[in-house]
Formats: structure tokens, C-alpha cells, sequence
């Protein structure tokens, strides 16, 4: 049964009690509170120029000061719901910029992530197929200070230069994913990225491939063979040279073959906090 027009207009005539905005006694602050994997359509630039339509899930925090119970969940929701489909980087920051002030807080964190495809031709048949990854935008800000991060997982083949070396015949070889997290200096295409990556792994992989290819790749992962540690090493260095990124994190796992667990390697680097300009590397 529907209730009174009447009935309606005296309920949103009330002045609701705000329970989130009332006062907290235990005086302890809250790091991070938010919202967690709500998804949304929008719309991606590549470079190409072309525009990806896409389903990106999101997760949006901000701290919490001691003395409040709560914060506003729904206003996170109309932050994303206020923007266009398609997001940028500026986009993204004046989200993450429009968040803080809106639920007034000093530090905010929003990290936005979806599939990304890029179109592929088969090393010597030339056969086209799409080839999907994983992509983060990742910010925060405070004291209204923003800081962004781009993150790509790329899968690719790594083969055991152990193994080469040791066997008569073959070498085991597996799938990995490299995973890149990148705090940049002016503008980097993600395809950049996920070309970097791809150039450093024993073979890259590919949506399709004819008879021709598969003989390619399997050659070409086996002329080139990569532990874990040279897949990162290698990745790392290439970052190194880039001006571009500030700082990153390069994680690869190969998920062995002949294991049942994965092997697994990290290089953490902020290229800023060296005192002569070097990079230096930061321990976990």
C-alpha cells in the first residue's frame, strides 16, 4: 500500500537526526573510512585517441577525525555519479579533490580499476586480436597535497634459465604477471607502460595466434630465458631511465609449472629521496 501524498510531504518535511555527524567519546581517529568495490561505467582514452567504454570499480576513503561518529557513505556515491563517464587524470584529481572537501576531511584516497584492451598483431602471421589488462588509477590527497599512481598488471611468459641450462632437451616455462605501480611526472600512456613491461619478459602473449606464431613465441621465450629476479631487475632499470616516473613498485609472480606455489620478486624505488640525484631503493 502507497503512502498519503500528505503523509510523504510531513516525513521529508522533518528534520532528520544526523546520527553519522554526532559526536564520538572514544577519541580515536579513523585512517581510512569509505566505500569499497561499487562499480560504474565509464570512459577511457587510449592512445590511439580512440575512447574504451568500460566498467571500472572503485573504492573511496577518507580519514576521520576523532570526535565524529561517522561520515556521509552516500556522498561518495554522488561523487561518482557527478562526474562524466569518461575520466582523465585531471578528472580523477578534481574527484579526489571534490571528496575531501566535501566530507571535510584532511586526506583522501580513491583508487579506480577496470580492464584495459589493447589491440594486437601475431608476430609473424600478423593476425589481429585483443589483448586485456588490468589497470588502477589510484590518488591521494593531503593537506591538499594530491598524489597519483598508475598501476598495470601485464601477463607474459617466463622461461627458467635454470632449467635450459641443467636439461638435455626443452626448458619449463610458465605465465607471469608483472605488476606495475608508477608515480609519474607529466604524462605516460598506459600502453607505455604495459610496452615496457612486455619488452623485458621472456615472450609477451597474444589473444591469437596461428601455427607460425606459436613457433615464434616458443622459440623466442626460449632464447630468452628469465628468472623472477631478472624479470624485475630488468623492469626496474627501464624505469630508471624514464624521467617521467618518480617512483615505483615492480612486482612479477610466475606461476610455476613444475611447483605448486609461485616464485615471486619486488623492487620498491623512489628516485627522489636520494641526496645526489641517484636512485635509491627502498626496503620493505
Amino acid at each position: 500500500m502507497s503512502r498519503p501524498a500528505s503523509l510523504i510531504e510531513d516525513v521529508s518535511n522533518q528534520e532528520m537526526v544526523d546520527v553519522q555527524g554526532s559526536p564520538d567519546s572514544r577519541r580515536i581517529a579513523i585512517d581510512k573510512v569509505g566505500i569499497k568495490g561499487i562499480r560504474h561505467p565509464v570512459r577511457v582514452r587510449d592512445r590511439s585517441g580512440r575512447e574504451q567504454h568500460t566498467v571500472a570499480t572503485f573504492s573511496m576513503y577518507v580519514s576521520l577525525p576523532h570526535n565524529f561518529k561517522g561520515t556521509h557513505m552516500s556522498r561518495f556515491v554522488e561523487i561518482i555519479n557527478h562526474h562524466e563517464y569518461e575520466i582523465t587524470v585531471e578528472s580523477f584529481k578534481r574527484m579526489l579533490h571534490e571528496m575531501t572537501e566535501l566530507l571535510e576531511a584532511h586526506s583522501g584516497h580513491i583508487e579506480m580499476s577496470f580492464p584495459y584492451f589493447i589491440t594486437k598483431s601475431a608476430p609473424v602471421s600478423g593476425v589481429v586480436s585483443l589483448m586485456d589488462y588490468e589497470v588502477s588509477l589510484i590518488g591521494k590527497v593531503h593537506n591538499h597535497t594530491p598524489s597519483m599512481h598508475v598501476k598495470v598488471i601485464v601477463p607474459v611468459t617466463s622461461l627458467c634459465p635454470c632449467s635450459k641450462e641443467i636439461s638435455d632437451y626443452g626448458a619449463h616455462n610458465q605465465r607471469s604477471h608483472v605488476t606495475v605501480t608508477a608515480r609519474t611526472r607529466g604524462f605516460v600512456w598506459i600502453e607505455e607502460l604495459i610496452e615496457l613491461v612486455e619488452q623485458q619478459a621472456s615472450c609477451q602473449l597474444y589473444g591469437l595466434l596461428k601455427r607460425p606464431d606459436e613457433k615464434y613465441v616458443t622459440e623466442r621465450a626460449y632464447d630468452n630465458p628469465k628468472f623472477v629476479e631478472d624479470m624485475v631487475r630488468d623492469v626496474a632499470q627501464r624505469l630508471n631511465e624514464d624521467d617521467r616516473i618518480l617512483g615505483y613498485t615492480v612486482e612479477s609472480e610466475n606461476f610455476e609449472s613444475i611447483h605448486n606455489h609461485s616464485a615471486y620478486a619486488l623492487i620498491e624505488m623512489d628516485k627522489e629521496i636520494s641526496s645526489d640525484g641517484s636512485p635509491a631503493a627502498l626496503s620493505r
